[in-house]
């Protein structure tokens, strides 16, 4: 079955903008778009307008996202499609053929931080695919140097947690960044004591050496690419917070068996992160 990136369409001004991302990631990876719509079935005509009316405006919001992404991306194949069910199980099942599932957050103004429902934290968490999570505002020049359309892109970060440096993390974050033509910055964090015992390898040297390690084979395999590895001390969180400031996408990943889990930095950073963020599950 030929893979695509699916975004969920549900009338909200955050799914229309992280549906327009989505386009422009599909057309960077040469893959159709997959746009669906879950329609929970509740809804018939109450003749009341304060219920008929949101209702209606977000059955149609389906056609309205296609034509308007057509025509913003003329050669991108655009499937659109109508599903009944519940949405977070749904959004699940289509992640099952999805090369990612891109879904929409409110943020916060003034804080310019997530505001991740239900229904997008759920899917977060149990997605075979990666998820990514886009702010309600995202614009195609907020990737971009100088926020110039047409300029070149931000890095992409990823977040890597060297215990587990699992190539399906890697994978993504380098495809992220090789579609993008864009510097990958790679970040570890760590938070033992900085002062070694009298027994113990200096803990700044050891885990830069393990960074240099882990991304070897990857640097080999993507020769052309500027990696920036970086390993500092302190919590992870606010590291990649800090980092997502000027990055075109951050790349984190959850493991795959915790089941309803994302993990406390995970939860942290989709919450208040300044730029779309990746979840990705791995073993």
């Amino acid at each position: 079955m030929q893979r695509h990136i699916t975004a969920g369409i549900d009338g909200s001004r955050e799914s229309v903008d992280a549906a327009d991302w989505a386009a422009r990631e599909a057309v960077r990876r040469g893959l159709p778009l997959h746009l669906l719509h879950v329609d929970e079935g509740m809804a018939g005509r109450t003749h009341m307008p304060e219920l008929d009316v949101p209702a209606e405006r977000e059955r149609t919001a389906l056609d309205r996202a296609a034509v308007q992404l057509a025509y913003s991306h003329p050669t991108l194949e655009i499937r659109p499609a109508r599903a009944l069910g519940q949405p977070a199980v749904t959004l699940v099942e289509a992640a099952e053929t999805s090369e990612a599932l891109v879904l929409g957050s409110r943020g916060f103004t003034g804080l310019a931080a997530f505001m991740v429902g239900s229904v997008a934290l759920d899917a977060t968490a149990r997605a075979a695919c990666p998820v990514v999570l886009v702010r309600a505002g995202e614009r195609p020049e907020d990737e971009r140097e100088d926020g110039v359309v047409g300029g070149p892109y931000r890095p992409v970060v990823l977040g890597l947690d060297l215990a587990r440096p699992c190539d399906e993390l890697l994978a993504y974050a380098f495809d992220a960044a090789a579609s993008r033509h864009a510097p990958l910055q790679v970040l570890h964090a760590w938070a033992v004591p900085l002062v070694p015992s009298a027994d113990a390898d200096d803990p700044v040297a050891e885990k830069a050496r393990a960074l240099v390690a882990v991304l070897a084979p990857w640097k080999q395999k993507y020769p052309d690419m500027d990696v920036r590895e970086q390993s500092v001390h302190g919590r992870a969180g606010h590291h990649l917070l800090m980092a997502s400031t000027k990055a075109s996408l951050l790349v984190i990943g959850r493991r795959a068996d915790a089941g309803t889990r994302i993990g406390p930095v995970a939860h942290s950073v989709i919450h208040h992160v300044l730029c779309p963020v990746a979840v990705v599950p791995h073993g």
